[in-house]
């Protein structure tokens, strides 16, 4: 068994307004070590959560039912040094906002040697010359310069790397990455996502990829999960994923992407709006928004099924597989259009 992350049937509720509410529901996947696992889906379906129960970064009152192993260790039952050197040297996390989870007030330089000289101990000498190499390592340049400014004086995408240097400043076995090209242009994205690649690659990480970017997914991730009301609606290779989809959340999605060699007079959208787990109803929790759902759909949850080498959460599926189409004929723009 090759797995270094394993869940099973994770169920999270939390307090909301004195009353439980249910965010995820019987989520199950596992990921191999050094591999990309995506998570994707529209705001509310769980990614978030589900990577944040991971990290046992949940508030207080907080109801989780199911199973995390790590390493055949239940993370759940991590107490004291053992969770504490979970979250320091075996996962580490990298945020969507980066200013958000930095300290205005304390220098660059202090954000990214507190953990060495905390939990590894290190002199302070010794923390800031690793500090330099890590700042080297994501391609910021006049890294002594860097470790003495604040947060308020890098870019956003300089700051991003900084978030970078600090994730993996202890070579830990688990990337878990929150969106964290969001705020970022295009280019500066590319840039991030290759030095998070080409690090993740040297030190053979696993990284677990949450982004709302259905291309992005299938450039980075071997692997991708749909996630919609906290469930899982699919799984399959990236590109199957996207030249072949299991389900019809995932077909929509796919069907909605803009792309640079085709002109729409209008992009094909979702009809109605995201539905968190504790909003949906009985059945399919997507069959409110499907255009082929049916009197089936609606009379209990739909279980995973096992469709070729991926996994979808549709009971009708045996019979749609290959026929959802997209709802409105494409026009292929000429390459001197593309090029304007």
């Amino acid at each position: 068994m090759n797995a270094l992350l394993e869940v099973e049937g994770l169920t999270v509720r939390l307090p909301v307004a004195g009353e439980p509410r249910t965010v995820l529901r019987d989520v199950s996947f596992s990921l191999d070590r050094g591999s990309t696992l995506g998570l994707v889906g529209e705001s509310g379906s769980g990614k978030s959560m589900t990577v944040r129960t991971l990290a046992r970064l949940l508030p207080d009152g907080a109801d989780v039912r199911g199973g995390v192993r790590f390493d055949g260790a239940d993370v759940f039952d991590l107490r004291a040094e053992a969770l504490r050197s979970y979250r320091a040297e075996d996962v580490a996390m990298i945020f969507q906002d980066a200013r958000a989870h930095t300290n205005p007030v304390r220098t660059i330089g202090d954000f990214l040697t507190e953990a060495m000289r905390v939990n590894d101990r290190m002199p302070k000498a010794a923390a800031r010359k690793r500090a330099q190499e890590l700042l080297a390592e994501v391609g910021i340049p006049d890294p002594e310069r860097r470790l003495r400014q604040y947060p308020h004086e890098l870019s956003g995408g300089l700051l991003q790397r900084v978030m970078i240097a600090a994730a993996v400043a202890a070579r830990p076995r688990l990337i878990l990455a929150d969106e964290p090209t969001t705020a970022l242009d295009v280019t500066t994205q590319a840039e991030v996502m290759a030095i998070l690649r080409r690090m993740q690659r040297e030190y053979g990480m696993a990284m677990l990829f949450i982004t709302h970017d259905l291309e992005l997914a299938g450039a980075v991730c071997d692997e991708t999960i749909v996630l919609y009301a906290g469930q899982v609606m699919e799984r399959q290779t990236s590109r199957r994923l996207h030249e072949d989809p299991l389900h019809p959340y995932t077909a929509a999605l796919v069907q909605a992407r803009p792309e640079i060699d085709r002109r729409v007079e209008r992009l094909p959208a979702i009809a109605g709006h995201p539905t968190t787990a504790y909003e949906a109803p009985d059945g399919c929790a997507f069959a409110p928004r499907c255009r082929f759902a049916e009197e089936e759909c609606t009379a209990g949850v739909p279980p995973l099924l096992q469709i070729g080498e991926g996994r979808t959460r549709c009971v009708r599926m045996p019979g749609l597989h290959g026929r959802m189409t997209p709802p409105a004929p494409a026009v292929t723009a000429s390459n001197e259009e593309v090029q304007r």
